[in-house]
């Protein structure tokens, strides 16, 4: 390199490729004294060069993939350096020079695919540092004032170390937005500092031992929480901390050993990706069809069927990728077609029979992969005849003269049609629509009435006596009324040995509800419950509940109070029953279910009679097919008509033919 006037006013100097080896460097590098950033990578370097000296002005010095065994030499002299990258390279604790950390500029360093066995000492004085990646090391240990002064972090990379637990001064970096921990034995790490980490966007926990017992109860506070890696994991559900992400975008849960999704996932408005592949899932939940701003969904290697997957689907109008290659799927659901944007389908290694025909308009496919599904048929691809539906003469000329119609036959019916009569059309019609409405009723009545008589038939041949006739009776006849008999409500063993029960109140009276739900509460129900254990003694007692939900009926609400008091008093226990109300339960109540009550939205209706307007609602169906004619649903507006097919506009009490 030619000395030249030039030198002094070089910014920055990429000499990376280079064969540095054996001490050889440009000397003439030195005289870029307005140098602010230095690339060196892949040059075979062993030791920094002594040229950087002169450099006072650098900012960004880059020797990654190199042989440097040490960084000792002239970078504490170099008062403006702001980033240190020496990835990939064969450096020990003992070849990174503590003086360094006193730079007061250092924001960025890099030091991934290294030899460290352990942080770097007085790392904790870099107090101006943004970006630290200490990755692929062999790092088993933290130290805890490592983060006392480094508070200004924005990423972090501790990823493929040794580490097994986390100082809990990392609830300090409240400006963190990335946390990369992948592959790390933190089975007994409680990540207890995560929620304090408000400004996170990418938190990366692949391979780190993760299971339902040591992930946080709950992520409330990052709202800013867009990717979420999980995989590699022992979940045997998603977190229920997850749910709460609404800015989810992006949602690894892949190689875990997941059985079901919750209807809770509607909740990720957000989100883009979702990774479920190497599961055990056998179907989805409907609310996935919610997810309408999802573009990649990755399920294989699962035990899917045609009926996991929601015939909703279609929902998903941005879905570029669907991947579930490895499962049960003997077809998939036809409304898959209906997403136009589709660019990549992969379904290898299931059992397929055949595809929807609608397949072939999915004109952005790029790859559809359907190898080892050694009973497919490919459906043939339709014809065009688009032409002939916009060129059929249906006159009346024409149809006779098809029929072969005398000639003279033709010319009376083109005479007789020049003359039209809009007002006798009219009645024409409203006569066919009456006639067809009349026949209509003709057969519902008919119907009714065998259905009616075959009832009364079986009642006969059963020999069951008919229903007395009612009677009037004097008002004070209905004052006296009969005991409840609660036998009817609570079988005879309930309570008899130590457990949970749980009754729902629905039209009046509890029903028993499936130990699969308890802890599950919708928020327009009441619920009894009772716990039966055993005291010191070795007797049975009791503890009863009622639980009010927020959206509940008055009915409900009294029913729950008396039916409580008296399964106390068909027990004979001694305890009162105790009343919760959603959202201020006690402790012992939580306790009951180990603190693991979720709220659902709805429930069931109301015992009293109510009386609401009936309410119309029209629909758009396709019709398609020749001999086997089918109706298929689609959105109720103009860019969902298809000049190829036929449709149908229905509201619930009639039917209008539309424009074919």
């Amino acid at each position: 390199m030619a000395a030249t006037g030039v030198l002094p006013f070089v910014r920055g100097v990429d000499l990376s490729g280079n064969d540095f080896k054996g001490g050889y460097f440009p000397e003439h590098v030195k005289a870029m004294t307005s140098l602010r950033w230095l690339k060196l990578n892949r040059t075979g370097l062993c030791y920094l060069p002594e040229e950087l000296a002169a450099l006072q002005k650098l900012e960004h010095l880059s020797v990654s993939h190199n042989s440097l065994t040490t960084l000792h030499g002239e970078l504490s002299g170099l008062p403006c350096l702001r980033a240190i990258v020496a990835r990939a390279n064969s450096l020990k604790n003992s070849g990174v020079p503590d003086d360094i950390f006193q730079l007061d500029d250092l924001s960025v360093l890099d030091l991934s695919y290294n030899q460290l066995t352990e942080c770097p000492r007085e790392l904790e004085n870099a107090k101006n540092m943004l970006v630290l990646n200490l990755g692929h090391n062999s790092i088993d240990t933290i130290p805890n004032q490592l983060f006392i002064n480094l508070t200004d972090l924005l990423y972090l990379d501790l990823s493929d170390n040794k580490l097994e637990s986390l100082p809990p001064q990392m609830r300090r970096l409240v400006h963190l937005q990335t946390l990369i921990l992948n592959n790390n034995p933190l089975l007994h790490a409680q990540l207890r500092q995560l929620p304090a980490m408000t400004a996170l966007q990418t938190l990366h926990l692949r391979n780190t031992q993760r299971t339902q017992s040591n992930l946080p109860t709950s992520l409330e506070g990052l709202v800013n929480l867009a990717d979420v890696d999980l995989s590699c994991n022992d979940l045997s559900r998603v977190p229920e901390c997850l749910y709460t992400l609404g800015s989810l975008r992006r949602l690894n849960l892949s190689s875990n050993q997941i059985t079901e999704l919750s209807l809770c996932i509607d909740q990720w408005t957000q989100l883009e990706t979702l990774n479920l592949s190497r599961n055990q899932l056998t179907s989805l939940p409907s609310a996935i069809c919610k997810l309408t701003k999802l573009k990649k969904m990755y399920l294989n290697s699962n035990k899917l069927d045609f009926d996991g997957i929601p015939s909703g689907i279609g929902k998903l109008i941005n879905l570029e990728e669907f991947m579930a290659a490895n499962n049960n799927l003997e077809l998939i659901p036809e409304s898959l077609c209906r997403c136009s944007k589709l660019r990549k389908l992969v379904l290898n290694k299931n059992r397929l029979v055949t595809l929807p025909e609608a397949i072939h308009f999915l004109t952005d496919v790029e790859i559809l992969d359907v190898r080892e599904n050694p009973n497919l048929v490919m459906p043939p691809k339709p014809a065009d005849r688009s032409s002939e539906w916009y060129n059929i003469d249906f006159s009346l000329q024409n149809q006779l003269r098809l029929a072969g119609a005398s000639p003279a036959t033709v010319a009376a019916a083109a005479a007789g049609s020049s003359t039209k009569d809009p007002l006798a059309r009219k009645m024409r019609l409203r006569r066919r629509k009456d006639s067809a409405q009349d026949d209509q009723a003709k057969q519902v009545l008919k119907g009714m009435s065998d259905v009616a008589q075959e009832k009364n038939k079986k009642i006969e041949e059963s020999g069951e006596a008919k229903a007395p006739d009612l009677k009037t009776r004097r008002w004070d006849q209905g004052l006296e009324k009969p005991q409840l008999d609660y036998s009817e409500f609570f079988s005879e063993d309930v309570g008899q040995l130590p457990g949970i029960c749980v009754w729902q109140i629905e039209n009046f009276v509890p029903t028993l509800v499936d130990e699969a739900f308890h802890g599950k509460f919708y928020e327009a129900d009441c619920y009894i419950v009772l716990k039966t254990f055993l005291d010191e003694n070795g007797s049975l007692n009791w503890e009863i509940y009622y639980w009010i939900g927020q959206e509940a009926t008055l009915d409900k609400k009294a029913c729950s109070a008396i039916h409580a008091v008296n399964l106390r008093n068909y027990l004979g226990a001694e305890c009162r029953s105790i009343r919760e109300e959603m959202g201020d339960e006690s402790e012992e109540f939580l306790q009951v279910f180990d603190n693991d009550i979720s709220y659902i939205e709805g429930g069931t209706a109301s015992g009293f009679f109510t009386v609401e307007d009936t309410q119309y609602v029209t629909r758009l169906y396709r019709v398609y097919g020749k001999k086997n004619v089918k109706l298929e649903p689609v959105a109720l507006k103009g860019t969902s008509l298809d000049p190829r097919a036929c449709w149908t506009p229905r509201a619930c009490t009639s039917w209008t033919a539309g424009p074919t």
